[in-house]
């Protein structure tokens, strides 16, 4: 019999050693790419480096038009909104359980940029970077009306209405940021920063050297799980390995014995014929 979990664990030590590679790969590059310390830099730059230059900014979120937060009160440049349907559902067993439906999913946002006094930089295409997350500006539940007519319907087709759950993400003005990714240059002039065609693109309200620390701590992680793995899967194998081992010795003393019982009563048997088909019969059922 295979040893599956054995095998298991050393693939998952495998993607383990993979991924922690990949974590501290990223960190070593992270290391490696140009640190705008003043955005006023970047103009020498793009003029004296060779094109494409991937570099680090960090500033405060700005917009021209921001966008207006209709349940948090907040000015933000990206605004993510979802409204979900709560409810108990009658099920076949002929109970309730709670269940949820989506009922409105929107997003919208404007273009930004980050300033830090000295100069401004846009920035394109934040939500696909590694590391962008919108936080939550505000987060209700609207309980559902109570009216007798709503509720028979709601009934008769195995419902009952809860409320409504509203969830508002934001990324307000004024948020500091950190973006590594390629820094470019329009055709009107104005400073963009966007995803390299090979790079790295983070966004994220950590410092640069919070983002090398913290990939190399999971490259850390990532390396001790997968040393684990392989060991408990080695041990596991090597278990399988050995009783596969013993069984074998057990099962070939045991033939040995039968055999020179056999050897021994067939000489004293004259019905040998008889007895060796028990014989064959007795050895099949053993290695059985």
């Amino acid at each position: 019999m295979i040893p599956w979990g054995g095998l298991s664990c050393c693939l998952s030590a495998a993607a383990l050693y993979l991924l922690g590679r990949s974590s501290g790969r990223d960190a070593e590059i992270l290391k490696s790419v140009t640190r705008v310390n003043q955005l006023k830099e970047l103009a020498q730059l793009l003029d004296a480096e060779i094109l494409p230059l991937i570099v680090t900014i960090s500033g405060r979120v700005s917009s021209e038009t921001p966008i207006n937060c209709e349940f948090s009160g907040l000015r933000g440049v990206i605004v993510e909104e979802t409204a979900e349907q709560h409810f108990l559902k009658h099920n076949d067993a002929g109970s309730w359980i709670q269940d949820s439906a989506l009922m409105l999913s929107m997003s919208k946002e404007v273009p930004w940029y980050l300033d830090d006094g000295t100069d401004r930089v846009h920035v394109v295409g934040a939500r696909g970077a590694a590391g962008f997350a919108l936080p939550v500006g505000s987060e209700a539940f609207e309980e559902s009306g109570r009216s007798l007519v709503r509720g028979t319907l709601d009934y008769l087709q195995g419902l009952k209405m809860l409320g409504v759950k509203r969830i508002e993400r934001v990324l307000p003005v004024g948020t500091s940021l950190t973006v590594v990714g390629e820094a470019a240059k329009d055709d009107v002039g104005a400073f963009r920063i966007q995803r390299p065609h090979k790079g790295p693109f983070y966004v994220s309200p950590k410092t640069i050297d919070q983002l090398i620390a913290n990939l190399g701590k999971w490259a850390r992680w990532y390396k001790y799980a997968s040393m684990g793995l392989t060991v408990f899967g080695a041990y596991l194998i090597a278990k399988h390995a050995i009783r596969y081992i013993l069984e074998r010795r057990r099962r070939s003393e045991l033939q040995r014995r039968v055999l020179a019982a056999a050897a021994k009563k067939s000489g004293q048997n004259n019905d040998g014929k008889l007895f060796m088909a028990q014989l064959y019969l007795c050895l099949q059922c053993l290695f059985q």
